[in-house]
């Protein structure tokens, strides 16, 4: 068993908040998830506020919960505005409430007049933690061994700036005892789960605001990610792109793991720099990988092997990890595509302009000329259009001639109107002359571009159709067994919808 107990003990919620009710308001909610808590008691907003909370712990102490008080000064990248003593007073009635673990940065023990933390009237259990918000700090053994007997654990927590960062942060997690490894910033959040599985003793989750960069919230980390569950046999698996946060393919992935009850997580990774990443697949035992903007087409050269149809279409969306540690690449974005349309027309000798001439844009070319559609390409760099016309016997179209061209389908195949700019179009209603639009983007469900072409009364297919059927072909290709359609499409018609009630709420 571990420092805080296993399973969901390892959870930890953060609770944080300006007054009393409201950090015994989030105190109630965390301990109905986990029974592991921080709470940061800096977070309150006066001396007041904090005499009011302890007393109330004092009255409600919460049986089996394991409870952890940080009262983290400005110094070391808290909130609390006092003095060195100011700080050991409140984690010392802390104690006094029922308080197991208290954490102490290393900061304030550098300034303490007596060394040894023993001395004073602190929660029994110690952590002592590093923070660095700017950089990862240097990651030795003597970082361990600089308290010997002060602490009963050591916090790590850096800013990762790149792959790499995190990277080294997991190996000391990994070769440290009593170590909790946080990587900050949103570079970091998957390591920041992917450190459970290599004996990172805890993992921080706030229950509202966050109280770190790149924290993933409670109710995710326990349901989308399923932390709690993650051991050394977990598989591990992703998508990598820059953006990457208003990715839904987390919640596709995890959903289908969880229904059919499988060891493994998909995390979100930002990936800059794609060296930088794929140096590190190793580290983070990654089996697949899915691949979106703006890697789809580079990632080809870094692969060993990919079948014919990628090597054709000349993106890639797709990766299998093969146990030698090889990249296998393939398009399932060319599957998407021609599943979300033949449901609506006959794809034979119809017309198509694709909007574009990246990655997903040549995996939808590709799809429907071999479908049998002529298919015509508009694209702001003219040399790029050009070669994936040609590509596909296909033809240009200029901007310019969209107000009198006609066509079966237009299909969107650049970002433009992806969330958060969820308020501009790639075209205008003059130049939609056809029967169908079709748009790559997902999120939001009905794009900028659909709902004008709906007020034309011109028939629109979501790209969640796409998206869903490249994203099950995916799974499928990873796991060798059938997805649960029916549950994968639930979970994300259910986010994108609530999402959308929220933005349209007054």
């Amino acid at each position: 068993m571990g420092l805080f107990g296993t399973g969901v003990a390892r959870i930890c919620a953060v609770v944080a908040a300006a007054s009393a009710r409201e950090m015994a308001a989030q105190l109630r909610t965390a301990l109905r998830e986990t029974p592991t808590a921080e709470l940061r008691l800096d977070w309150l907003r006066s001396d007041s506020e904090r005499r009011r909370f302890l007393a109330w712990l004092r009255r409600n102490r919460p049986r089996r919960a394991v409870l952890l008080a940080t009262c983290r000064r400005r110094e070391g990248g808290g909130l609390f505005a006092g003095s060195v003593q100011s700080e050991l007073d409140w984690l010392a009635q802390a104690a006094q409430a029922g308080c197991l673990w208290c954490d102490l940065e290393v900061e304030t023990m550098r300034k303490l007049p007596r060394r040894s933390l023993r001395q004073y009237s602190l929660p029994p259990r110690i952590l002592l933690s590093f923070h660095d918000f700017r950089r990862m700090p240097a990651l030795t053994p003597a970082l361990l061994a600089h308290w010997p007997g002060e602490a009963d654990a050591i916090k790590v927590a850096g800013m990762a700036r790149n792959i790499a960062d995190s990277t080294r942060l997991l190996r000391f997690a990994a070769a440290s005892r009593n170590c909790v490894a946080v990587p900050m910033g949103e570079v970091g959040l998957p390591t920041r789960l992917i450190a459970l599985r290599e004996g990172s003793a805890l993992a921080y989750a706030p229950v509202s605001a966050a109280t770190a960069p790149g924290q993933v919230s409670l109710h995710e980390m326990k349901y989308l990610y399923r932390a709690h569950t993650l051991n050394r046999q977990t598989q591990v698996f992703g998508v990598i792109g820059n953006p990457i946060t208003h990715s839904l393919s987390p919640l596709l992935h995890n959903t289908a793991f969880a229904k059919l009850r499988i060891n493994a997580t998909y995390l979100p990774f930002l990936v800059k720099d794609l060296r930088d990443f794929l140096k590190a697949v190793p580290d983070f035992g990654l089996r697949g990988f899915s691949v979106t903007l703006p890697h789809k087409q580079s990632i080809l050269r870094h692969l060993q092997d990919c079948d014919a149809l990628s090597a054709d279409i000349g993106a890639v969306n797709t990766v299998v990890v093969r146990r030698d540690g090889s990249l296998y690449g393939c398009n399932t974005d060319y599957v998407g595509v021609l599943r979300a349309l033949e449901k609506k027309l006959s794809l034979a000798k119809s017309r198509v302009l694709i909007l574009g001439a990246g990655g997903s844009a040549r995996a939808a070319a590709f799809a429907l000329a071999r479908a049998g559609a002529a298919v015509a390409i508009c694209a702001r760099r003219t040399a790029a259009a050009r070669e994936l016309a040609r590509a596909v016997g296909g033809e240009v179209v200029p901007r310019r001639a969209l107000k009198t061209e006609h066509f079966d389908v237009i299909l969107n195949a650049t970002p433009v109107g992806m969330h958060p700019q969820i308020g501009i179009s790639p075209l205008q209603p003059s130049e939609l002359h056809c029967r169908i639009v079709m748009d790559l983007i997902y999120r939001p469900e009905r794009t900028q571009l659909l709902k004008l072409a709906a007020k034309k009364g011109i028939a629109t297919v979501s790209g969640v159709e796409m998206f869903l059927a490249q994203g099950i072909a995916q799974w499928e290709l990873w796991m060798k067994r059938r997805a649960p359609q029916k549950s994968m499409r639930q979970a994300v018609l259910a986010a994108l919808r609530a999402k959308e009630r929220r933005r349209s709420s007054p």
